[in-house]
Protein backbone atom coordinates (compact mmCIF):
# COMPACT_ATOMS: atom_id res chain seq x y z
CA UNK A 1 0.00 0.00 0.00
CA UNK A 2 1.47 3.82 -0.76
CA UNK A 3 1.72 6.29 1.58
CA UNK A 4 -1.11 8.51 0.10
CA UNK A 5 -3.99 6.12 -0.77
CA UNK A 6 -5.38 4.82 2.57
CA UNK A 7 -8.58 3.09 2.44
CA UNK A 8 -10.87 4.13 5.13
CA UNK A 9 -11.15 0.37 6.60
CA UNK A 10 -7.27 0.72 6.39
CA UNK A 11 -7.57 3.86 8.48
CA UNK A 12 -10.88 2.74 11.15
CA UNK A 13 -8.48 -0.43 11.85
CA UNK A 14 -5.54 1.83 12.86
CA UNK A 15 -7.59 3.41 14.93
CA UNK A 16 -8.48 0.28 16.37
CA UNK A 17 -5.85 -0.90 16.99
CA UNK A 18 -4.77 2.27 19.15
CA UNK A 19 -7.31 2.06 21.15
CA UNK A 20 -7.04 -1.40 21.75
CA UNK A 21 -3.35 -0.96 23.28
CA UNK A 22 -4.43 2.06 24.93
CA UNK A 23 -7.30 -0.32 26.69
CA UNK A 24 -4.31 -1.25 28.88
CA UNK A 25 -4.47 2.34 30.46
CA UNK A 26 -4.95 1.15 34.38
CA UNK A 27 -6.48 4.71 34.83
CA UNK A 28 -10.59 4.55 33.87
CA UNK A 29 -12.78 7.42 33.88
CA UNK A 30 -17.00 7.29 33.74
CA UNK A 31 -18.78 8.45 30.74
CA UNK A 32 -22.27 7.92 30.28
CA UNK A 33 -22.40 5.72 33.06
CA UNK A 34 -19.77 3.31 31.27
CA UNK A 35 -15.81 2.97 33.05
CA UNK A 36 -13.37 3.76 30.07
CA UNK A 37 -9.45 3.60 29.94
CA UNK A 38 -8.44 7.21 30.20
CA UNK A 39 -6.47 7.06 27.35
CA UNK A 40 -8.95 5.73 24.96
CA UNK A 41 -10.82 8.72 25.63
CA UNK A 42 -8.28 10.83 25.07
CA UNK A 43 -7.21 9.71 21.61
CA UNK A 44 -10.97 9.54 20.63
CA UNK A 45 -11.70 12.92 21.66
CA UNK A 46 -8.34 14.04 19.56
CA UNK A 47 -10.33 12.55 16.53
CA UNK A 48 -13.46 14.31 17.24
CA UNK A 49 -11.67 17.70 17.85
CA UNK A 50 -9.38 17.42 14.95
CA UNK A 51 -12.27 16.62 12.62
CA UNK A 52 -13.83 20.02 13.73
CA UNK A 53 -10.68 22.14 13.59
CA UNK A 54 -9.54 20.46 10.51
CA UNK A 55 -11.68 18.65 8.82
CA UNK A 56 -9.61 18.17 5.66
CA UNK A 57 -6.46 16.80 7.54
CA UNK A 58 -4.26 14.10 6.04
CA UNK A 59 -4.52 10.58 7.09
CA UNK A 60 -1.26 10.38 8.79
CA UNK A 61 -2.13 13.88 10.62
CA UNK A 62 -5.64 11.68 11.59
CA UNK A 63 -3.66 8.73 12.93
CA UNK A 64 -1.08 10.76 14.52
CA UNK A 65 -3.65 12.72 16.79
CA UNK A 66 -5.60 9.67 17.58
CA UNK A 67 -2.32 8.19 18.85
CA UNK A 68 0.03 10.87 19.93
CA UNK A 69 0.04 9.54 23.85
CA UNK A 70 -0.50 5.83 22.69
CA UNK A 71 0.43 4.07 25.58
CA UNK A 72 1.45 7.06 27.84
CA UNK A 73 0.63 5.61 31.27
CA UNK A 74 3.43 2.98 30.56
CA UNK A 75 5.86 5.74 31.40
CA UNK A 76 4.70 7.57 34.35
CA UNK A 77 6.29 11.03 35.31
CA UNK A 78 7.68 10.01 39.06
CA UNK A 79 9.25 7.73 37.52
CA UNK A 80 12.12 9.96 36.52
CA UNK A 81 13.98 12.87 38.78
CA UNK A 82 11.96 15.91 40.27
CA UNK A 83 12.98 18.96 38.78
CA UNK A 84 13.14 20.21 35.07
CA UNK A 85 15.95 17.99 34.42
CA UNK A 86 13.72 14.69 35.19
CA UNK A 87 10.94 16.67 33.29
CA UNK A 88 12.75 16.87 30.04
CA UNK A 89 14.03 13.35 30.06
CA UNK A 90 10.60 11.95 31.13
CA UNK A 91 9.46 14.07 27.85
CA UNK A 92 12.31 12.93 25.23
CA UNK A 93 11.46 9.13 26.51
CA UNK A 94 7.41 9.75 25.86
CA UNK A 95 8.49 11.16 22.16
CA UNK A 96 10.55 8.20 21.99
CA UNK A 97 7.72 5.30 23.32
CA UNK A 98 5.09 7.20 21.32
CA UNK A 99 6.93 7.53 17.82
CA UNK A 100 8.37 3.90 18.01
CA UNK A 101 5.22 1.95 19.18
CA UNK A 102 3.12 4.37 16.70
CA UNK A 103 5.53 2.86 13.83
CA UNK A 104 5.51 -0.15 14.87
CA UNK A 105 1.80 -0.47 14.61
CA UNK A 106 0.92 0.76 11.47
CA UNK A 107 3.54 -1.79 9.99
CA UNK A 108 1.87 -4.28 11.47
CA UNK A 109 -1.08 -3.48 9.53
CA UNK A 110 0.57 -3.13 6.47
CA UNK A 111 0.88 0.50 6.21
CA UNK A 112 4.20 1.68 4.03
CA UNK A 113 7.24 1.97 5.51
CA UNK A 114 7.40 5.91 4.95
CA UNK A 115 3.98 6.54 6.10
CA UNK A 116 4.58 5.00 9.63
CA UNK A 117 7.63 6.84 9.77
CA UNK A 118 5.80 10.08 8.79
CA UNK A 119 2.86 9.24 11.42
CA UNK A 120 5.48 8.82 14.04
CA UNK A 121 7.72 12.21 13.13
CA UNK A 122 4.04 14.26 13.50
CA UNK A 123 3.34 12.45 16.75
CA UNK A 124 6.93 13.73 18.28
CA UNK A 125 6.10 17.24 17.46
CA UNK A 126 9.58 18.58 17.20
CA UNK A 127 9.12 20.74 13.98
CA UNK A 128 6.06 23.34 15.63
CA UNK A 129 5.95 25.79 13.34
CA UNK A 130 7.43 24.56 10.87
CA UNK A 131 5.74 21.22 10.27
CA UNK A 132 1.97 21.84 9.04
CA UNK A 133 0.61 18.30 10.40
CA UNK A 134 3.13 19.12 13.46
CA UNK A 135 1.60 22.45 14.45
CA UNK A 136 -2.41 21.55 13.79
CA UNK A 137 -1.58 18.85 16.36
CA UNK A 138 -0.05 20.74 18.95
CA UNK A 139 -3.20 23.01 18.00
CA UNK A 140 -5.55 19.85 18.34
CA UNK A 141 -3.35 18.48 22.07
CA UNK A 142 -4.66 22.02 23.38
CA UNK A 143 -7.59 22.44 22.19
CA UNK A 144 -8.43 19.56 23.87
CA UNK A 145 -7.02 20.17 27.35
CA UNK A 146 -8.96 23.67 27.63
CA UNK A 147 -12.58 21.92 26.10
CA UNK A 148 -11.94 18.94 28.49
CA UNK A 149 -9.06 18.95 31.12
CA UNK A 150 -9.32 22.88 31.94
CA UNK A 151 -11.80 22.46 34.86
CA UNK A 152 -9.60 19.47 36.62
CA UNK A 153 -6.18 21.63 35.86
CA UNK A 154 -7.82 24.69 37.60
CA UNK A 155 -8.74 22.59 40.89
CA UNK A 156 -5.26 21.29 41.33
CA UNK A 157 -3.06 24.25 40.33
CA UNK A 158 -5.58 27.01 42.01
CA UNK A 159 -3.62 27.83 45.24
CA UNK A 160 -0.47 28.29 42.63
CA UNK A 161 -1.89 31.48 40.20
CA UNK A 162 1.73 32.40 39.00
CA UNK A 163 2.37 28.63 37.97
CA UNK A 164 -0.87 28.76 35.96
CA UNK A 165 -0.88 31.65 34.34
CA UNK A 166 3.26 30.98 33.35
CA UNK A 167 1.96 27.69 32.03
CA UNK A 168 -1.20 28.76 30.37
CA UNK A 169 1.22 31.31 28.35
CA UNK A 170 4.02 28.99 27.47
CA UNK A 171 1.34 26.70 26.11
CA UNK A 172 -0.48 29.74 24.31
CA UNK A 173 3.10 30.39 22.51
CA UNK A 174 2.92 26.75 20.57
CA UNK A 175 0.00 27.41 19.43
CA UNK A 176 -1.02 29.12 15.57
CA UNK A 177 -3.32 32.03 15.10
CA UNK A 178 -5.75 29.29 13.78
CA UNK A 179 -5.41 27.57 16.97
CA UNK A 180 -5.79 30.54 19.16
CA UNK A 181 -8.97 31.70 17.49
CA UNK A 182 -10.39 28.23 17.96
CA UNK A 183 -9.40 28.08 21.17
CA UNK A 184 -11.55 31.74 22.26
CA UNK A 185 -14.12 30.42 20.29
CA UNK A 186 -14.07 27.85 23.29
CA UNK A 187 -15.26 31.16 25.63
CA UNK A 188 -12.72 30.22 28.02
CA UNK A 189 -13.78 31.07 31.77
CA UNK A 190 -12.51 34.89 32.50
CA UNK A 191 -10.38 33.49 35.28
CA UNK A 192 -8.57 31.52 32.61
CA UNK A 193 -8.52 34.51 30.31
CA UNK A 194 -6.66 36.67 32.87
CA UNK A 195 -4.25 34.12 33.95
CA UNK A 196 -3.38 33.73 30.20
CA UNK A 197 -2.75 37.89 30.31
CA UNK A 198 -0.70 37.66 33.16
CA UNK A 199 1.16 35.32 31.69
CA UNK A 200 1.66 36.46 28.55
CA UNK A 201 2.69 40.13 29.59
CA UNK A 202 5.45 38.27 32.28
CA UNK A 203 6.76 36.70 29.48
CA UNK A 204 6.68 40.10 26.98
CA UNK A 205 8.85 41.76 30.16
CA UNK A 206 11.43 38.86 30.38
CA UNK A 207 12.28 39.33 26.61
CA UNK A 208 12.53 43.33 27.01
Amino acid sequence: MTSDAIPAAMLEEAYAAIDAANAADPAQVEVDGRSVPAAVLYGQRMTQVLARFRPDASDALKIAARGQHIERFTIPRETYPAGKAGYFRWRTELKNVHERRISEILRGLGFAPDFAERVGKIVRKDRLKQDADMQVLEDVAVLVFLTYELDAFLVKHRPEPEKVAGILAKTWGKMSEEGHAAALALNLPQEVVDLLDQGLAARANAED
